[in-house]
């Protein structure tokens, strides 16, 4: 079948929940795909930087094959031999004293609200259904009933109500709102250290340092949503160490699974997760043997080939020649590391055609928030792969 036969089959079939670039991928490889026709492409999106190990890790996938020789699920009624050795290298990697693991994105965002909301009642004394967590505009948390309830899109939230209460919303960057914001019953400030599906935006320096000392003087938890900027996006293993801070509560997922599975988490001290006890909280999938082989070996890959240092080091190039294109089209540049968003022009039209352009030249990006060419590619980049890029970016945007 061609291309066009395997988009018609999916539209036939499949509720229209996504706009995805006429293509069909067939096979993957490092930072390149192949589609059904054979024709190749750099993958600049890293599925929204689920693959920050690249496409088919050699490593990762032997240890996938081998737990699937072995057991693939027990459920949580049992112990796994797995099990406790990836939670030891989960949070060592990240600083932390413990994990729950998950399996979603979402799944840990909402883990991480249940663990502060039960933290504000039982530790804090907040008043039964009282506790509130604050959250920023432009947010993308995830696709749950709860966190579309606090997003500000609506084309996320709405006729999905009613949502659940309990959340305020601030403006992104702005401390002093913050400290507004706060009030007894506050348990929690959730926050993403750069808002990707708001089209890439960075705060100012020494935002999350500011939100970390208020929330420590409001004795308010602070979560840091690193799903899609943490394991080595940024530059650093986690964007929230370029403000020299640590949450309470660190969010996990996306490159944790290594591009081959779902895992996710959330992670913080041994005193705040022992507010969890046994029933309060589960997943039949979450930490199953599988999951917990590939996420020690895609955690290993992070820190062995030194993804972040490479993802600083490309990113700052990757910016650099973007500047110097002095492109008509381009408004701006943001971003850290190998997470950068190209804002186009009004004038200029959606970055949507942009893409098409890109997609027609053998590059895949894809835009986010009408006006933004997300710019994203794995970790493991080389310079003459990111020229390669550079080339094809140049035609277009210039």
């Amino acid at each position: 079948m061609k291309s066009l036969d395997y988009i018609h089959l999916a539209e036939a079939h499949s509720a229209r929940n996504y706009l995805p670039l006429p293509v069909v991928l067939a096979k993957g490889e490092g930072v390149w795909v192949e589609d059904v026709e054979g024709k190749r492409y750099l993958d600049m999106l890293s599925s929204y930087s689920a693959l920050n190990q690249g496409h088919r890790h050699p490593k990762i996938l032997a240890a996938m094959r081998e737990q699937m020789d072995r057991l693939c699920l027990t459920s949580r009624a049992f112990h796994h031999d797995t099990f406790g050795p990836f939670c030891k290298t989960v949070t060592e990697a990240c600083g932390m004293d413990q994990v729950l693991l998950m399996n979603t994105g979402a799944e840990a965002v909402e883990t991480a609200i249940k663990l502060c909301r039960r933290w504000g009642y039982t530790r804090r004394g907040v008043p039964e259904g009282k506790a509130e967590v604050i959250v920023c505009d432009g947010n993308f948390h995830g696709r749950t009933t709860t966190i579309v309830g606090f997003s500000p899109e609506k084309l996320y939230s709405d006729g999905f109500g009613p949502f659940t209460p309990g959340f305020r919303m601030i403006p992104y960057n702005d401390t002093a709102a913050l400290e507004k914001a706060i009030t007894p019953n506050t348990v929690a400030f959730l926050v993403e250290p750069i808002q990707g599906e708001a089209g890439i935006k960075v705060p100012k320096g020494g935002f999350l340092r500011a939100a970390r000392e208020i929330c420590t003087r409001n004795n308010v938890l602070l979560m840091t949503d690193e799903i899609q900027t943490g394991l080595g996006r940024t530059g650093r293993l986690f964007c929230y160490e370029y403000d020299g801070v640590k949450p309470d509560v660190l969010i996990v997922g996306k490159a944790l699974g290594g591009g081959c599975f779902p895992v996710s988490g959330a992670l913080a001290s041994k005193e705040l997760m022992s507010v969890f006890t046994p029933g309060n909280h589960g997943s039949t999938f979450g930490g199953n043997p599988l999951a917990c082989a590939v996420g020690k070996a895609a955690v290993e890959v992070i820190l062995e080939e030194k993804l972040p240092e490479n993802s600083f080091a490309m990113g700052e190039y990757l910016r650099t020649e973007l500047a110097k294109m002095n492109s008509p089209h381009i408004a701006e540049i943001r971003g850290r590391g190998l997470l950068i968003g190209v804002d186009i022009k009004p004038e200029s039209g959606p970055a949507r055609g942009f893409c098409e352009k890109l997609m027609g030249l053998g590059v895949l990006a894809k835009e986010t928030h009408g006006t933004v060419i997300r710019l994203a590619p794995p970790l493991i980049i080389a310079k003459s792969e990111v020229d390669w890029a550079l080339d094809r970016i140049g035609q277009v945007l210039r």
